[in-house]
């Protein structure tokens, strides 16, 4: 697991790089956030799979594996469990240190259930 902290206009494919970088993986699965040429080429530089859902304006639908999407699930609810730690969900720290401290504290914790 890889985590990162950006300011929050940042947009998820422009994390895209540092969160696959040096993580030896079959298939990277991602939202439609990261949908991108650029983040789907450095995914199969890397020689995984890009499991990401095109989005619906594009005139040519991109394929991906609508069974392994469903994996996600396991993502989501490792952070919904991480947002039970009310200082995680509510950011009440003023420093970004200090707040990504405790999401790790937090991932930790519910790594460790």
């Amino acid at each position: 697991m890889k985590l990162t902290l950006t300011p929050g206009p940042a947009a998820d494919a422009s994390q895209a790089g540092p969160l696959t970088e040096g993580i030896p993986a079959a298939v990277v699965i991602a939202d439609k956030g990261y949908d991108s040429r650029k983040v789907v080429r450095r995914i199969k530089r890397l020689g995984a799979e890009a499991v990401i859902p095109p989005l619906k304006n594009p005139k040519e639908q991109r394929p991906y594996d609508r069974e392994r999407y469903k994996d996600r699930h396991l993502a989501e609810r490792c952070w919904r469990r991480a947002k039970e730690y009310r200082r995680v969900a509510t950011r009440y720290e003023k420093t970004a240190r200090n707040f990504m401290g405790f999401v790790l504290v937090a991932s930790i914790m519910v790594l460790l259930r």
